[in-house]
This record gives C-alpha cells, structure tokens and sequence, in this order.
C-alpha cells in the first residue's frame, strides 16, 4: 500500500515528463496494490484526463474531489475495481472539500479498507504570537475542528478488521519525525495539541507501522522544502505515513520512503511512502 501527495495532479504528471521520471512512469513500474492520492487539485473529470495511461494500463480511481477549485481532493488507485467507495466521515464542513476517502478492496487476506487523508495544515496558535494574522486564525482553528471531527471518527475504527489510513496528516508526531525540532516546537504539524492528537490515536489502537518496522530513529522524512538546501541536507519532515488497525499492522513487513535520488528529479515536495504487507 502507497500512498503520495502528488502537489497537483496534472504537474505531477508532467512534470519531468521530457526525462520520463514524472508520476506516469513511476506508476507503471510501482509493486503496489493500492495508492492514495492527496492533494490532486483537480476535478475528477480533469485527474482522469492526466491518469489515462495507468487508467489504460489497468488502474481504477476513486476519487473525492474539493468543491473548492483547484484545491485539497483525494483519490485511491487500485489494481483492482473497489468493492464499495465512501467519500468523507461525515463531517458537515469537510466531507465536500477532498479532504478524506475510503475504499474497500479485495486482497489476499481478506477485505481491506484503503483511505486517503489530506489533513489541513493549519498554522501557529495565535495564543503564542503577535503576528498572527487574520487567516493564520482561520487556518488554526479549522485544524482543531478537523481534528476533533476525524478524531471520534477514527477512535470507532481500530477495534478489528483491515484499515489502512494513508495520507498526508500534516502532522510529525514526535522529534525523530523532523529534523529541526528544537525551532519548530510552535510550527503547524508540530505544535504539542497535534502530537497529543496522534498519540491519543496510537493510544486506541492504531500503528504507525513506518515508525514500529523502522524504530525510534530520525526520520525517515517524506517533505522537504522547495527552498534552500533541504532536500540536499535532508532537513525533511515525516508528514506522509499508514496509520493501520492492529490486525492488518500485524502483518506489515517493511515501509519505505520512495526519495528521489537528486532535487531535480523530484515530481513533489513529498516523496511518497508504501508499506508491504504479507
């Protein structure tokens, strides 16, 4: 199971294109049953134009699309067709904004529930500086509420059964998920009320299973910055991860970060992430 945020569907798709290492081809040569896309910004219509090529080579999209042009959406490729597709959690604000899917798939093991998140960001708690602004305010709280939502949501889930909740959650859960820590303790995805948040689902049930395969060691991150010397330093942040009921988690046998191996070979700021399961 993979999941990316692919930064804009259609730019990913061509981006690197003339070099052939854009998302087309990188899908064509993935080993995974499923991936869950975020931020696609893009209607469904416009994401199936970009995706022909996988969708010929026997792909199937589901997607949820934000009735925000050009903005969030979320999608799951499947090698196989879906037997069921939910788009949000019920949520009355965000179910329409491409923030959440779920599809349920057939696997070797049973049926498997494939979500894919796309968290909002938010931005520093106004409390804590002078300069907030009006829209840092929004942004803020719109993350709480999020967060409060989705969080009785997922605390329903983790009983039994196979889930596996892929996304960009926008939040690194503790100081080995991004380099500099120590000047990020107030930054948005690391705040302390958004690491409690993820703590209390870990608390529940769910498993980080990139951080239980590869132990409490820095990184592996997912995001980098477009400026400065991020990338190359590997000043990342480990934003894109499975969280998975203990079921399915008990079956994960490696996860791994798909880095590009230069920054001008990337197709996002993100590096996609997939977890084997067997």
């Amino acid at each position: 199971m993979t999941t990316v945020n692919v930064n804009g569907i259609r730019a990913a798709v061509k981006e690197r294109s003339e070099t052939n290492l854009g998302l087309l081809p990188w899908l064509a040569e993935l080993d995974s049953q499923a991936v869950a896309l975020q931020e696609i910004r893009a209607t469904e219509e416009q994401a199936r134009e970009a995706l022909v090529p996988a969708l010929d080579d026997g792909w199937h999209l589901a997607m949820s699309e934000s009735t925000v042009k050009g903005h969030a959406g979320v999608g799951v490729l499947t090698r196989t067709e879906p037997t069921a597709v939910r788009a949000g959690f019920g949520s009355e604000e965000f179910d329409t904004l491409g923030r959440y899917l779920e599809v349920d798939v057939e696997s070797a093991f049973g049926e498997i529930t494939v979500a894919s998140l796309y968290l909002p960001k938010g931005a520093v708690d106004p409390a804590h500086t002078s300069t907030a602004t009006e829209t840092d305010a929004r942004k803020f709280d719109e993350k709480k509420r999020f967060l409060v939502e989705f969080g009785e949501y997922l605390r329903s889930k983790p009983g039994g059964g196979h889930t596996v909740v892929g996304g960009d959650w926008n939040i690194a859960p503790a100081e080995n998920d991004l380099k500099a820590f120590k000047t990020n303790k107030r930054s948005p995805g690391f705040q302390p009320h958004e690491r409690e948040w993820v703590a209390g689902l870990l608390d529940c049930g769910w498993v980080d299973v990139t951080r239980e395969l590869t132990g409490d060691v820095p990184g592996p991150y997912t995001w980098w910055s477009w400026r400065g010397k991020s990338f190359d330093n590997d000043a990342g942040w480990r934003i894109d991860y499975h969280l998975v009921t203990p079921e399915l988690a008990a079956r994960a046998a490696k996860s791994y970060v798909h880095r590009a191996q230069a920054y001008d070979l990337r197709w996002s700021d993100h590096s996609a992430v997939t977890t084997v399961f067997s």
